[in-house]
């Protein structure tokens, strides 16, 4: 099976995720995950790569708060939209643009990378552990992963409280080939077994829209914002919830020592 590109819809892309309440909250939440990340990391600027990073939101921020980004992504719509969004803001000569799969990044790479950003992606992914290990490849030791998935759990909870039972009882199957639907909705625990196995430290988990996607009152979404997203700010690290997220995001190390070769 093909990886998905987003050439073909990419402007439906833009304005169904990123211009509405899911990509605000999402990046909202993503942000308190990243800039406690920086935090940590230091103040020096930072080698970050955006694997798969579509029209670079989150890579041109990272830009302008000074560190040097690479931007990768299959879709050659989706980096010109983020080539002109980043010239728009002045951080284009921070920033690096591959047009290529996350599977062949590492050979567009001069060196190892402190920070990845690999976010909406591991769903559109035929085969994942691939790609993770990959990422494993390309990052330095002591460096850190930032990873948002999209939850299988938080897919069925969302149709079960749509009241979709026939379609729960098949396996929820993707009805439509070309749609925003990701073709591999990912379980949790499977995610954190591949990184764990791969030699990554899971550091932190949180759940991306713990109750926005629930809401039976739709407009509550949009009307009630402030409040939604001080309650999922409250409640989006800690159980249930994570585990109800439509995304989880996972922020991992790679130890300054490779514990897999460490047999002592």
């Amino acid at each position: 099976m093909k990886d998905r590109n987003f050439d073909d819809i990419a402007e439906k892309f833009s304005r169904n995720i990123y211009g509405t309440t899911k990509g605000q909250l999402r990046q909202a939440i993503l942000w308190q995950d990243l800039d406690a990340l920086l935090a940590r990391m230091g103040d020096q600027p930072l080698r970050v790569l955006d694997a798969g990073g579509g029209e670079g939101q989150t890579a041109i921020r990272m830009a302008q708060l000074g560190h040097h980004v690479t931007l990768c992504d299959v879709s050659k719509t989706m980096i010109a939209r983020a080539l002109v969004v980043a010239e728009e803001k002045g951080v284009s000569g921070n920033m690096h643009f591959i047009q290529c799969a996350v599977q062949d990044v590492a050979q567009h790479l001069e060196s190892p990378v402190d920070l990845i950003l690999f976010h909406a992606v591991l769903e559109w992914v035929a085969e994942p552990v691939p790609v993770l290990q990959i990422l494993w490849s390309v990052l330095r030791p002591g460096g850190a992963l930032s990873l948002m998935f999209y939850n299988a759990d938080g897919l069925l909870m969302h149709n079960m409280v749509a009241g979709n039972f026939d379609y729960v009882k098949v396996g929820m199957p993707k009805r439509k080939k070309r749609t925003l639907s990701p073709d591999f909705p990912r379980a949790p625990a499977d995610v954190y077994g591949w990184l764990e196995q791969i030699g990554w430290q899971v550091t932190g988990k949180t759940g991306v829209r713990v109750f926005h996607d629930y809401l039976r009152e739709k407009h509550q979404q949009h009307d009630c914002f402030d409040a939604l997203l001080e309650l999922e700010t409250r409640y989006c690290r800690q159980e249930p919830y994570i585990s109800l997220g439509r995304y989880i995001h996972v922020t991992a190390l790679k130890p300054q020592i490779d514990e897999r070769t460490n047999d002592e």
